[in-house]
C-alpha cells in the first residue's frame, strides 16, 4: 500500500488530517485592514511581532516573514554561515529546514533521530563535530520539545550556534520556560496548518538583540525601512537583501489567532490526550510523546507500529485521513551528496511505522474516541 494510492479527502467525507483554524473575527478584522493604507508591510505587521513577542519570546527580538522557511534562511545567514561550513541538522524533518542550505552552499551533516521522539540524538550530534561545525540545528517534532538541555552542553562546549526550528511547537515550553529561551535563533511558521496561520508566514525570534536591525534590513532587500519611510533616499545598500516580510493582511489573521491561542492548544492538547491514554495501553503500538513531561505544544500525534500501511488503509476506509507528512531528507535527491554511505539506524528503524493522526481544532473529542475505537480493533 502506497500512500500515493490514497485519494485526497474532503472534510465533508470524514475526519481531515488538517485543518486550518481561522478565529471567528478574522473576516472582519481583515476588511478592516483592507480599508486602511496599508495591506503590504505596515503597523498591523509590528502590532503582531509585539504581541508574539510578549506571548512566546519576551527575551528576544522578533521579526516576522513572509514564511517559516524565509525565518530559516535569515537565521542562518544571521549565525554568520557561509559557503563550506559544516551544520549538523536532523535527517527527519520537513525539508525547509534544510532546503536553505542548499542556497548557501553549506555543508549539511545529517544526524540520527530519537526512536522514542523523531527529536534529533544528541549522541549522534556530538559524534558529527568537527572543527568545521558553526551550528546545530534541532527541530521539536509534532510540537515535543528536543533535549534542550544536553544540545546546550554540547554546542556552548564547542562555541556552536544553536538554531531551533520550531515551526511545530508554538506554546512548547523546557523545564517550565519558553523554547525560545534555550537557542540562538528560533524560528515559527504560520503556514495553513499549524497552530496558528497567517496564511502563510513565519516569526524569527533572535537572542542577540544587537542584530534584529540587520535582520529587518536583509528581510526588505537590504534596505533600511525607517529611512526610506522618512522621504530620504540617502541610504546605501551593502548586503545581500531578501523580499520575505509578512503583509498586513497576514498579521491581521495572525493577531486575531493570538487572541485564541490558549483555547486552540487546550484543545489539540486535549485530543492529543485522548489518543495517548488510549492508545498507550496497545501493546502493538508506540505512541511518540513528551516522555519528559516538559510542554509539549500538540501539533501532531504520531504512533509507531509494524502494521503502518494495513491502519492506515483501513482507517481511510471508515473515512479517516492519516498519513507521514514528514519523509527522512537523505532519500531526496538534492541531499544525495550529503547522505552517501550515511547509516541511521533509529531512522532506518522508524521510516516505515509511523503515521499521524488528526489533530486539529475541527476534530472534535467524540471523533477522537471513536478514532481511538477503531485502532484498537483494528490492531
Amino acid at each position: 500500500m502506497k500512500f500515493k494510492d490514497l485519494p485526497i479527502m474532503s472534510d465533508k467525507e470524514g475526519v481531515v488530517l488538517f485543518k486550518p483554524h481561522i478565529p471567528k473575527n478574522a473576516k472582519k478584522a481583515i476588511n478592516k485592514t483592507l480599508n486602511t493604507r496599508w495591506i503590504g508591510q505596515g503597523p498591523q505587521v509590528d502590532k503582531f511581532e509585539k504581541i508574539f513577542s510578549s506571548k512566546f519570546a519576551k527575551n528576544c527580538s522578533t521579526v516576522s516573514t513572509g514564511s517559516g522557511t524565509d525565518a530559516l534562511h535569515l537565521s542562518y545567514i544571521l549565525a554568520g554561515l557561509k559557503k563550506g561550513d559544516e551544520v549538523i541538522t536532523p535527517v527527519f524533518t520537513c525539508t525547509a529546514t534544510n532546503i536553505p542550505f542548499l542556497y548557501m552552499g553549506i555543508k549539511i551533516k545529517f544526524a540520527d533521530v530519537e526512536k522514542d521522539t523523531f527529536n534529533i540524538d544528541p549522541l549522534s550530534v556530538e559524534k558529527l563535530i568537527t572543527k568545521k561545525t558553526k551550528a546545530v540545528v534541532c527541530v521539536h517534532y509534532g510540537g515535543v520539545p528536543c533535549n534542550m538541555k544536553k544540545l546546550n552542553e554540547i554546542c556552548k562546549r564547542n562555541k556552536i550556534t544553536l538554531i531551533a526550528d520550531c515551526a511545530q511547537a508554538l506554546g512548547a515550553k523546557y523545564n517550565g520556560k519558553p523554547i525560545t529561551e534555550y537557542s540562538d535563533f528560533s524560528i515559527f511558521s504560520f503556514q495553513a496548518i499549524k497552530h496558528i496561520t497567517t496564511a502563510d508566514g513565519g516569526m524569527l525570534c533572535i537572542k542577540n538583540k544587537k542584530l534584529e536591525k540587520k535582520a529587518k534590513r536583509i528581510r526588505w532587500f537590504g534596505i533600511s525601512r525607517d529611512k526610506k519611510q522618512k522621504g530620504t533616499w540617502l541610504n546605501d545598500i551593502y548586503e545581500v537583501g531578501y523580499k520575505y516580510q509578512l503583509n498586513d493582511i497576514g498579521a491581521t489573521l495572525g493577531i486575531e489567532s493570538l487572541k485564541e491561542f490558549n483555547s486552540i492548544l487546550k484543545h489539540r492538547k486535549k485530543i492529543y490526550d485522548i489518543y495517548l491514554k488510549g492508545l498507550s495501553y496497545n501493546k502493538n503500538i508506540n505512541c511518540i510523546h513528551d516522555y519528559s513531561q516538559n510542554g509539549y505544544a500538540a501539533w501532531i500525534f504520531t504512533i509507531v507500529l509494524k502494521k503502518k500501511d494495513y491502519l492506515q488503509k483501513k482507517l481511510r476506509e471508515k473515512k479517516i485521513e492519516t498519513a507521514q507528512v514528514h519523509f527522512r531528507n537523505d532519500f531526496y535527491s538534492v541531499f544525495k551528496k550529503y547522505s552517501k554511505g550515511k547509516k541511521f539506524k533509529n531512522m532506518d528503524y522508524l521510516q516505515d511505522k509511523y503515521l499521524v493522526l488528526p489533530v486539529h481544532t475541527k476534530v472534535t473529542v467524540n471523533d477522537a474516541k471513536y478514532i481511538v475505537k477503531l485502532i484498537n480493533e483494528i490492531i
